[in-house]
């Protein structure tokens, strides 16, 4: 990706981006960004820009372009990501703790997460989730068989 956008700020923006700059309070990510669009706005090279404010050159052009569309703006916030994978249906977690409890197959004391995890057909973390959740152990039995 080589750059494409030419920045070039207004006085009011130049003066609303220095303030950041000189702000102590504010989170680096915002004084990082703002450096960027003021070496910027310079006409300096990409790579100048990137080695004097620390950043990659790709992380220079995204804020380039991200002042270019948003303007001042959208470099004072991050862009939504999607969340993580959802959680296990509540069937499977009801499956994963009815099988805890109940009797394991064969001549073993009890379930084990690798001999669940393959039963009930999710992962091993996943059991260990489960189970840490409703702070269940398993392999801590009072009793001898």
């Amino acid at each position: 990706m080589a750059q494409t956008v030419c920045v070039t700020p207004s006085a009011a923006d130049l003066a609303y981006l220095s303030a950041i700059v000189a702000d102590r309070a504010r989170p680096l990510k915002h004084i990082q960004r703002a450096r960027i669009v003021l070496l910027s706005a310079e006409r300096l090279s990409v790579l100048d820009v990137a080695q004097q404010a620390g950043v990659s050159r790709p992380a220079v052009w995204r804020w380039q372009q991200r002042y270019a569309e948003e303007g001042v703006e959208g470099l004072l916030r991050d862009k939504t990501r999607p969340p993580g994978k959802p959680p296990h249906a509540t069937d499977t977690v009801a499956e994963v703790l009815a099988l805890t409890c109940s009797e394991p197959p064969g001549e073993v004391t009890h379930w084990t997460g690798r001999a669940l995890a393959q039963a009930v057909g999710i992962s091993l973390r996943s059991v260990q989730r489960i189970w840490d959740a409703h702070r269940l152990q398993p392999h801590r039995v009072r009793s001898f068989k």
